[in-house]
């Protein structure tokens, strides 16, 4: 536990929202943080871990058009995940994420420890690009606490 998840709780609380979370290439790891606090059941739902191309589709609502054009790997994807995720899981916001945790399945334009963030909220979707450099594990736990770092920058600056 990094204090990062006590935070984010704890504005969640605070400002009375609820947290759901769909999850590709972390694989839970971002639930498994949130819900390793007590009382977290006050304000996260639940989680969709979308592993597959059909799961993003058809269990989240992921655009079949914009896994074609722009990959399962995108900002279009995570954003789609992000908001697909906030209506099933009834909730107000919701994280998502998508990425290539490595060792494999990287190329030339979407190298390896890519991942996008997708923040969907009542006021809109946004998502944000990194590129972490380790090994998978590393990868996969620096997307989880980008992921919460920027629930924690969103949740500090919400009126």
């Amino acid at each position: 536990m990094t204090g990062l998840e006590q935070e984010v709780g704890d504005l969640l609380r605070h400002k009375e929202l609820t947290l759901g979370i769909v999850e590709s290439a972390t694989g839970g790891l971002i639930s498994h943080l949130i819900t390793n606090m007590p009382g977290s059941s006050d304000y996260y739902k639940g989680s969709v871990t979308a592993y597959s191309n059909e799961a993003k589709i058809k269990v989240v609502g992921v655009k079949e058009e914009t896994i074609k054009q722009y990959g399962a790997v995108s900002y279009r994807a995570a954003e789609e995940m992000a908001q697909g995720g906030r209506q099933i899981l009834g909730t107000d916001i919701c994280l998502a994420d998508t990425g290539i945790a490595g060792p494999g399945g990287a190329t030339p334009e979407k190298p390896l420890g890519l991942f996008y963030i997708g923040l969907s909220y009542q006021a809109g979707t946004q998502s944000r690009k990194y590129v972490f450099h380790g090994d998978r594990e590393q990868n996969k736990l620096n997307a989880a606490n980008a992921a919460l770092s920027w629930l924690k920058e969103y949740l500090v600056i919400l009126k």
